[in-house]
């Protein structure tokens, strides 16, 4: 009897992600850069959301998909991401700032075109109002322009850090038992993953009172100490915008 994949040009992969809710039942995979790594990475975007790929890998175990054995344990699962993250790199280049000079305002459309990486522009319909939040806006004729406000993504950054350090408080009597500074300390961790150290990481450190080195080393520790493989993924090639 013919297996339903055995026409396929790779084996099939488990992958948990959430279903479009539009009449096709489509999402788009998006190529665009990591905002830390600067690396490709994929991305899905659907229902006005942008989510990332992860991939988990136990040490023993395979998946059985219908009557077909998938010797590779692994699962890729996609989780939100805040669009900020990946726009910061893209709004901090578009202003052009040099010393005390604040830069540009820009059009998103100016700002968003970066080339070889057309995934970008399906932000469009996002971008505004999640950029909002940390830049200034000006509105000339019915178009606005954009300029990254250094005070408002710190202030952004913090907002992040607290919400983040409340929800750890409460998944367990082992984080419930940690002081305010190490549930500080877990929640800039988090974020990091997609903060670059300068200048963003550093600012925040020091409004947090937080030494950043300690923070870094603290990263390296966890992923040594990590039993499993777990990872964002990144890009192995360039694929079509759509899926």
């Amino acid at each position: 009897m013919a297996l339903w994949c055995e026409n396929m040009a790779l084996p099939p992969r488990v992958l948990v992600a959430p279903r479009p809710s539009g009449a096709n039942g489509q999402g788009n995979i998006l190529l665009l850069r990591h905002p830390k790594l600067e690396e490709e990475t994929q991305y899905l975007f659907t229902d006005g959301q942008l989510h990332e790929f992860n991939w988990f890998k136990e040490r023993y175990g395979s998946w059985f998909l219908g009557d077909y054995v998938c010797e590779d344990g692994s699962i890729y699962y996609c989780t939100l991401v805040d669009p900020i993250f990946v726009l910061l790199p893209l709004f901090e280049a578009a202003r052009m700032s040099n010393g005390k000079d604040l830069g540009k305002f820009r059009q998103l459309d100016e700002i968003l075109y970066i080339e070889g990486y057309p995934g970008y522009q399906h932000l469009m319909s996002i971008a505004g109002k999640h950029m909002e939040l940390v830049c200034e806006v000006k509105e000339v004729a019915n178009m606005k322009f954009f300029r990254l406000d250094d005070s408002k993504v710190l202030t952004w950054m913090c907002c992040k850090v607290h919400s983040i350090k409340e929800a750890i408080s409460k998944l367990g009597k082992n984080y419930a038992a940690q002081g305010e500074r190490e549930l500080l300390k877990e929640a800039v961790q988090i974020i990091r993953e997609n903060l670059k150290d300068e200048p963003w990481l550093m600012v925040l450190c020091k409004k947090l009172q937080l030494d950043i080195s300690e923070i870094n080393d603290m990263a390296k520790t966890n992923d040594t100490s990590f039993c499993a493989d777990s990872s964002p993924v990144p890009a192995p090639a360039r694929p079509s915008e759509g899926v």
